[in-house]
């Protein structure tokens, strides 16, 4: 049998995937609206239930997602669009193609942008372009099948929203952008993508894998022949063993291995048995607005859900990392604040997580972790408000255990300082944000990918010194670095010795380590 294709490609999100395609085509309306004295208000009905959509996409996604939609929200809202458009349609144009004129003037200045990052956002406005077009003509934009690989020149962030990945799948791109909000959207959720891939053929439904991890795009690829390759749920695709997350590397030292997960059920198709439980569990991505935040019975059976699962294995769950770039829907005057700081500042949010919490813990080997921690009294004050909450349910005779409580380490400031932080039972690194404060940079910014890269040998000095000060507490790692076969030898040599990372990176990261020594070397053979 003839080898399958493999087309090369740029990584945009790592991980691997396999299914049949489907090969999305250019969106094409029949333009419906005769042309009339009425068609500026057509436009505006038209914008309006464009936002209504929009609005009812944001409430069922996450903080991330939620952001994206609401920056799509306040374009459709800029009158600059509607003033532009309004000039087309009283020289006598279509509305359909006096919007199509406009936003396609708007997109192309975008695609000829020399910046990357305003390169990205043309595919926003085409989303835009088409939603508003949908409504005007009455069509709709269909979605595509699950477990599916996408392959099309890009993806809007709209249908990637609103597609079910559940049940798996991938991206493959002939064009699209490593910084773009599809491309950010997939790394949150461990979608594998590829962009970059030129324009190739293939049949909808024609079986094909996505090595993200590689950037390669696999045609004409039977079922088995993807699997092999280590496509697919990487839970049974890559076998792995029912060892409770436990690697040694080459020379003999214990590794942890856990997972992370933001919805609860990301871990319904994850065995317990194939992790150490889980390192990271991120509740603002299933607290999504101040109702949730509100809602003590409905975080309570998150929490025990997730318990549940692991039977036994810890459980960390990280307290609401909301606030300023990460804003909780009906909270603005706090919007400087973020983490730590703004549950302190809104203790009430706070107080009702910490009893679900409290309430949740007699089901299993919870860990309370605490977010973008900077200085040792944040974490004594959060201290207090738990021992305050276990008093009060104590009084109403309430089950419930106070577990131990940690922080995430983000900030240099604490990084630098972990020895004064004595109220902490454990501290886990977060280098998303730690990276991105050293370098100075945010990290939607174009070029912040390049400066990731080049940050860090400063990011593995810090974390050296940071396990040093930890004085033997418990230290483990949750960001992107965890995933990321390239950089486990650094990890190592730095003293990590738990890794916690999306579960469809525990394949890649298991081999890296069982190859490793335990200062990071290549183990002799390799």
């Amino acid at each position: 049998m003839a080898e399958p294709l493999r087309l090369k490609a740029t990584s945009a999100s790592p991980g691997r995937a396999s299914g049949p395609a489907f090969v999305a085509e250019p969106v094409e309306h029949a333009a419906s609206i005769p042309s009339s004295l009425s068609g500026q208000v057509e436009l505006a009905s038209a914008i309006e239930k464009a936002i209504l959509e929009l609005q009812e996409l944001a409430n069922g996604t996450d903080p991330e997602g939620g952001d994206i939609v609401e920056f799509q929200i306040e374009v459709l809202r800029d009158p600059t669009l509607t003033e532009a458009t309004g000039a087309r349609i009283e020289a006598g144009e279509n509305p359909a193609f006096a919007w199509v004129g406009t936003l396609d003037g708007y997109i192309r200045e975008l695609e000829c942008s020399e910046d990357d990052q305003l390169r990205a956002r043309a595919v926003d406005i085409l989303d835009i372009k088409n939603r508003v077009l949908s409504v005007l003509t009455g069509t709709t934009v269909d979605d595509f099948p699950s477990g599916s690989v996408y392959v099309g020149k890009d993806m809007e962030p709209s249908r990637f929203l609103a597609h079910d990945w559940s049940a798996g799948g991938g991206i493959a791109l002939y064009a699209g952008s490593a910084v773009g909000h599809v491309a950010l959207l997939a790394r949150s959720r461990s979608i594998p993508m590829v962009i970059g891939a030129g324009r190739f053929v293939t049949a909808g439904g024609q079986h094909i894998g996505v090595d993200g991890d590689t950037g390669i795009v696999i045609l004409q690829a039977t079922k088995s022949s993807a699997t092999s390759a280590g496509h697919g749920d990487p839970s049974k695709s890559t076998a792995l063993p029912l060892d409770n997350g436990i690697v040694y590397t080459s020379d003999g030292t214990q590794v942890l291995l856990s997972v992370n997960v933001n919805a609860p059920t990301e871990v319904d198709a994850v065995p317990a048995e194939v992790t150490a439980g889980i390192g990271l569990m991120r509740s603002e991505f299933a607290v999504m607005s101040l109702g949730d935040a509100a809602n003590e019975e409905k975080q309570f059976a998150i929490y025990r859900h997730l318990l549940e699962w692991a039977d036994g294995r810890p459980v960390t769950i990280r307290m609401l990392d909301v606030g300023g770039d990460k804003p909780l829907p009906g909270i603005t005057e706090t919007s400087s604040l973020r983490g730590i700081r703004l549950l302190l500042a809104r203790p009430q949010i706070a107080r009702v997580q910490a009893r679900a919490l409290l309430r949740a813990a007699v089901f299993g080997n919870l860990r309370i972790m605490l977010p973008m921690v900077t200085f040792p009294s944040e974490v004594d004050d959060m201290r207090q408000i738990c021992r305050e909450e276990a008093g009060e349910l104590r009084r109403r005779g309430v089950p419930h255990r106070t577990p131990p409580i940690g922080m995430m380490v983000e900030v240099p400031a604490a990084a630098l300082m972990l020895d004064e932080f004595n109220g902490a039972d454990f501290f886990s690194f977060g280098t998303n944000d730690l990276t991105q404060y050293l370098v100075a940079s945010a990290r939607d910014e174009a070029g912040f990918s390049l400066e990731r890269e080049r940050a860090v040998p400063a990011v593995l000095r810090l974390l050296t010194q940071a396990v040093k000060l930890a004085g033997g507490r418990p230290v483990s790692i949750c960001g992107d670095m965890a995933g990321d076969p390239v950089a486990t030898p650094g990890l190592l040599a730095a003293g990590i010795r738990h890794f916690s990372v999306a579960p469809a990176r525990l394949g890649a990261i298991r081999s890296a380590l069982v190859g490793l020594n335990a200062d990071g070397t290549k183990a002799a053979g390799d």
